[in-house]
């Protein structure tokens, strides 16, 4: 069930889409604008052995304050364990919209001006 919610989340942000470079256990989602930009990935969706997860970016301060507060939220599995959390099951819905979007907005503030405005984003501040 949190697979496909997870999913539908992350495909839901603008720009977003999903690849599978690692096979289809993983589903990789990523950011680029019209195909014309470098794609940026904002998440790993990972439904192996039975268990999934979902690695997402996320401020280094943030990300250990989340990791403290909550068992489901670790250092990210194969990933920059500064930059990134891996979270299991059990956080409610809204909780997991905003690691998601915050994720999202993290990985897309990198991107140039032009390519930002072109996917319709306002920015960390105005979205709150």
């Amino acid at each position: 069930m949190e697979y496909e919610l997870w999913r539908e989340l992350a495909l839901g942000m603008p720009g977003a889409y999903e690849d599978f470079p690692f096979g289809e256990d993983a589903a990789v989602f990523k950011i680029a604008v019209n195909g014309k930009s470098k794609a940026k990935m904002f998440g790993l969706l990972s439904h192996r052995f039975g268990l999934v997860s979902l690695n997402l970016k996320c401020d280094p301060a943030l990300a250990e304050q989340l990791r403290a507060a909550n068992e489901q939220i670790t250092p990210g599995y194969h990933m920059n364990k500064k930059h990134w959390n891996t979270v299991v099951p059990g956080l409610p819905e809204d909780m997991m919209v905003d690691l998601i979007e915050d994720s999202y907005d993290l990985v897309i503030a990198s991107l140039p001006r032009a390519e930002q405005e072109a996917l319709g984003w306002r920015g960390l501040v105005e979205r709150g």
